[in-house]
């Protein structure tokens, strides 16, 4: 619920022709990711359970790669191919440099 409010929110505000709404979750489920995989990594007097409950339970079910594959697919298919080369573009490069920041933010947690 929370992945289609954030996503219809984004279109809402800025429109549909790019597919903002979908990459700003998934950058941040790679902000989320980088974030709960290193802190959770680094406590290991917690359960192994909760190592998984953030990144596949919540996660798996708020960031929907499926979604951005088939908006680049359409965009090529639409004759958007620009769009569509600098959506797969910036997805690719925002989202590792979120897993970054994520990480980074996870390592000077307590």
């Amino acid at each position: 619920m929370l992945r289609f409010y954030l996503g219809t929110s984004v279109a809402a505000r800025f429109g549909s022709r790019f597919p903002l709404g979908t990459l700003v979750v998934n950058i941040c489920a790679c902000f989320i990711i980088g974030l709960t995989l290193e802190y959770l990594g680094r406590h290991a007097a917690l359960s192994p359970a909760w190592r998984f409950l953030i990144p596949i339970g919540f996660i798996g079910g708020f960031s929907t790669y499926s979604t951005f594959e088939w908006e680049a697919w359409s965009s090529f298919t639409g004759g958007a191919f620009w769009i569509g080369i600098l959506y797969i573009a910036v997805s690719l490069i925002a989202g590792l440099a979120a897993v970054g920041v994520g990480v980074s933010a996870a390592r000077a947690l307590p």
